[in-house]
């Protein structure tokens, strides 16, 4: 398989990750993609960065949105939008591929009920250090289980849009946590390659990084996304609860 993989990387202010980020895709042992980047009109060098790059290789593909969105939702359905591939993939522009990552999950597509494909990631810190603290996840996962815990983590993810179309991104709080639901939900499963394919920059006063709105956001979705019952909700709310806890202490 050799079909083209749409990468979609939201950026503002990333002078400092920018670079990183995109020598990893150009870095890749899989060489149909095209990088689009989708910048939330940054006030620092990142735009003068991403051009640089455009210039040396025309499979990276800018893109500005008209107005400071300030999230991911609206640069990532921009590039969707635009995505030519028949993959889509994210990669936050803070994020890092290991080389072989698409090499390694595009055949696994193969299978005709795969319509996402992920990883293992390990998280690194603000300065791009390694500590081994690898975040494991279950080698596949269907709608039901991805209830109960957040199994795929965004920068592993690819989507299949031959079998489900371009699936766009709510603007919501864990938007590609019901992105991913949205696809599984058609019956179709996930697969992992078991390997470490990313890593993951942790970093602090994030949107993410702050644990009491994760919550409130995942418990919003049981109730008012998914339309689960009080009772299911309270139940995969509580295994989301206990997985995430062992998640956040690596």
């Amino acid at each position: 398989m050799n079909d083209l993989v749409s990468i979609i990387t939201p950026c503002f202010n990333a002078t400092r990750f920018i670079r990183q980020c995109i020598e990893s895709v150009l870095a890749q042992t899989y060489a149909n993609w095209e990088m689009l980047i989708v910048d939330d009109c940054s006030t620092d060098d990142t735009v003068a960065i991403i051009q640089s790059y455009c210039n040396k290789d025309k499979r990276i593909r800018f893109f500005q949105t008209d107005y400071p969105s300030g999230g991911a939702t609206i640069p990532r359905n921009t590039a969707i939008q635009n995505a030519g591939g028949r993959y889509i993939a994210f990669l936050d522009s803070d994020d890092i591929w290991l080389p072989t990552k698409l090499e390694q999950q595009i055949p696994l597509f193969e299978d005709p009920k795969t319509a996402i494909v992920f990883s293992n990631y390990e998280k690194i810190d603000a300065d791009g250090n390694r500590k081994q603290r690898v975040v494991k996840s279950p080698p596949s996962t269907n709608y039901r289980y991805l209830l109960r815990r957040i199994a795929i983590g965004c920068l592993t993810g690819v989507y299949d849009t031959k079998k489900v179309g371009k699936v766009y991104l709510q603007k919501i709080g864990h938007e590609d946590y019901v992105l991913w639901l949205s696809i599984l939900k058609q019956g179709y499963m996930a697969q992992n390659t078991n390997t470490v394919t990313a890593l993951y920059r942790q970093q602090k006063n994030t949107l993410s990084g702050n644990k009491l709105r994760v919550l409130k956001w995942t418990w919003h979705i049981y109730r008012h996304v998914e339309g689960l019952n009080f009772f299911m909700s309270l139940f995969c709310f509580l295994n989301y609860c206990v997985r995430s806890g062992f998640k956040f202490l690596k």
